[in-house]
């Protein structure tokens, strides 16, 4: 079963991405993004890409640069993730034949990112936004388009953020932080898919 749920991979290292991938794989998690600030990314994405390429959609985040979308693509990146709204970024993406998910955050915003041939949007800082600011942007928005929170949407609050029209979620530091164990990430990812199931039904 694939869910809506974005796994954020900050800080992760090589040598741990592609069990942490497996782990998150067993869990439910299918999409997973390692940011481009994290270490050596391009190459935990391309460890993953080869390793588990076939049952899930791997790909990068804080992408801010059509170069970048390129070395993702070259790497076997799938989905381009981006914390704003760069028009050429997300064409390079859509020209590249990649998932585009760039972040915004105002109805104006959200219009220029779906313009340029956007995927889906990302609502960040969700916190900042908040369910009621989703649901008023939902309100105009084309409902084909899905919109996905980031940044203070978690298992606590799945409900609230659905019930205000969020598709799915990204999930950083509730899920993953540098050090940990991928026992530990595959407890994280176990209790969060179970409170999503539990609310999604």
């Amino acid at each position: 079963m694939t869910r809506p749920l974005i796994a954020i991979l900050r800080g992760i290292a090589p040598d741990q991405a592609t069990e942490a991938c497996a782990a998150l794989i067993e869990a439910g998690i299918t999409t997973i993004e390692v940011p481009l600030n994290s270490p050596d990314p391009l190459r935990s994405i391309q460890a993953m890409a080869e390793a588990h390429g076939d049952r899930a959609k791997i790909g990068a985040g804080t992408v801010l640069t059509a170069g970048q979308v390129d070395a993702v693509a070259d790497a076997g990146g799938r989905i381009i993730v981006s914390p704003d709204a760069n028009p050429a970024v997300i064409a390079r993406t859509v020209a590249r034949k990649l998932e585009s998910w760039p972040g915004v955050f105002t109805p104006t915003e959200a219009f220029a990112a779906i313009r340029a041939g956007a995927t889906g949007l990302k609502l960040f800082p969700g916190s900042m936004a908040g369910p009621g600011g989703l649901k008023a942007m939902r309100a105009v928005l084309p409902p084909e388009i899905p919109v996905y929170a980031v940044g203070g949407a978690g298992p606590e609050n799945f409900a609230d953020w659905i019930a205000a029209g969020a598709a799915g979620f990204g999930l950083g530091t509730a899920l993953y932080s540098p050090g940990i164990s991928t026992e530990e990430i595959a407890a994280r990812a176990a209790a969060i898919v179970a409170a999503y199931d539990a609310v999604a039904a």
